[in-house]
């Protein structure tokens, strides 16, 4: 078997100035209690927390790209999807991200949900599988979307199960649980942030796994759209679309890119900002991120 490819948490060099200490608010997001849904008020029937195998955090393959899910979503009838990065089916170079000017796999592209895949064995154990059914890159160029933060940042992909996974799912992410809501306000510099990425290139250690750090300053140019972090194990190529949570335990963003400065940093597109681009545009009727069945317990 050809040893999958794992895909880009693209490598970009990271502004000197997203080490900075400035203190400026990012904009807020306006809050809007309809983005999301307790378990147990979406109309799934979902594993629990100890016996689902299709969670946030586990490996998705794309082609030959290898990727790691971040939150759960339901729509208005009862539907189920899994969220990676938009980039996962991107069809340029590692380095090409911004998603206005890039291509990627078509819609109705298939995924599989995999745990255990390495360079040396392969793609591992397939848990799963679903169909590509909404990527912010395509629906950025379909709109001819401008905005420089949105096409720079906007880097979420939905994945829909197939109705005979849905009851392998469970909406927590591992180890740390929640997530408890979504992030609106931003983070503030030393913010303590949580992350759980499963990159092929790991071997399934899940020490390297469990990822936790601190965000840096926000910066007011990115409008919102984007946070920079410091991981203690920061993430790499195949944890790219993974879940970050606030120090509330919140939905705050999805790994995007990789800092090639030193201290590595990672790049994370915020999520508020991302599902409600694909709530606008995605065609999906009441589209909405699951709260998670597992408490946050943070460190």
């Amino acid at each position: 078997m050809a040893v999958a490819c794992v895909a880009a948490a693209a490598f970009v060099a990271v502004a000197a100035s997203a080490c900075g200490t400035s203190t400026a608010p990012r904009p807020a997001t306006p809050a809007t209690p309809q983005m999301t849904v307790a378990a147990d008020a979406a109309k799934v029937d979902f594993a629990s927390a100890d016996s689902a195998t299709i969670t946030p955090g586990v490996q998705t393959y794309t082609g030959d790209a290898q990727c790691t899910t971040n939150y759960v979503f339901v729509d208005k009838s009862g539907n189920v999807y899994l969220g990676q990065a938009a980039h996962c089916s991107g069809t340029g170079k590692d380095t090409e991200t911004n998603g206005c000017q890039n291509n990627s796999l078509p819609i109705g592209t298939a995924v599989t949900f995999n745990k255990g895949g390495n360079p040396i064995t392969g793609v591992g154990t397939q848990l799963g599988a679903g169909t590509l059914v909404y990527n912010s890159w395509l629906t950025m160029h379909q709109k001819g979307e401008t905005d420089q933060n949105t096409c720079s940042f906007n880097d979420l992909a939905l994945i829909k199960v197939k109705p005979d996974d849905v009851g392998k799912v469970n909406p927590s992410i591992p180890f740390w649980g929640g997530p408890t809501g979504i992030d609106t306000d931003g983070t503030t510099p030393d913010e303590k942030i949580y992350s759980y990425g499963s990159s092929s290139l790991k071997f399934g250690f899940k020490k390297l796994s469990k990822q936790h750090g601190v965000s840096k300053a926000d910066q007011p140019a990115d409008n919102g759209w984007s946070h920079i972090v410091e991981m203690r194990f920061p993430g790499i190529p195949g944890d790219s679309g993974s879940a970050y949570l606030d120090a509330q335990g919140r939905a705050l963003g999805v790994l995007s890119t990789i800092g090639l400065a030193l201290p590595p940093l990672n790049n994370i597109g915020d999520i508020s900002h991302e599902l409600q681009y694909a709530r606008a545009n995605s065609g999906i009727d009441g589209l909405q991120l699951v709260l998670g069945t597992a408490p946050f317990k943070g460190e």
